[in-house]
């Protein structure tokens, strides 16, 4: 049994999804491991991870619409405000959603639909700086 680990750093645009499906990949097939199990971890509280299509960007539009009017800004009830009025949204959107995927290697490539590509949902309004933890353990 072999393991592999690194650290990504994503930078965000702010509010929305971002991309990074490609350094999955690489990071995969550099490790060597062929056959496995892939751990994606977002070491953050107000952003999550999302499998999603990556064919269409309407889907990210209407996603992004979606959470908006799900959990708007400006909740009165809301006691948690220090950090601005996104920021306990943003947390509950990152409880609505997941920060840890798993994913099957096979012939040495992550096990992804057609369609699918991983993405970091950034829910704050500024940009950040994210770290996702890739760890893949297999043979």
């Amino acid at each position: 049994m072999q393991q592999a680990i690194h650290t990504l750093i994503i930078p965000s645009r702010g509010a929305g999804l971002t991309e990074f499906t490609q350094e999955v990949r690489e990071f995969v097939a550099r490790s060597g491991i062929e056959t496995g199990l892939l751990t994606v971890f977002c070491r953050h509280t107000s952003c999550s991870l999302l499998v999603q299509e990556n064919a269409d960007p309407d889907v990210q539009v209407d996603l992004e619409g979606f959470f908006r009017r799900l959990v708007p800004e400006g909740m009165d009830w809301v006691i948690h405000n220090a950090e601005g009025p996104d920021d306990m949204p943003a947390h509950i959107k990152a409880a609505l959603t997941q920060t840890s995927i798993g994913i099957p290697v096979e012939g040495g490539r992550p096990v992804l639909g057609t369609w699918q590509g991983l993405y970091l949902f950034e829910h704050r309004a500024r940009p950040h700086r994210r770290q996702v933890v890739l760890h893949l353990i297999g043979e």
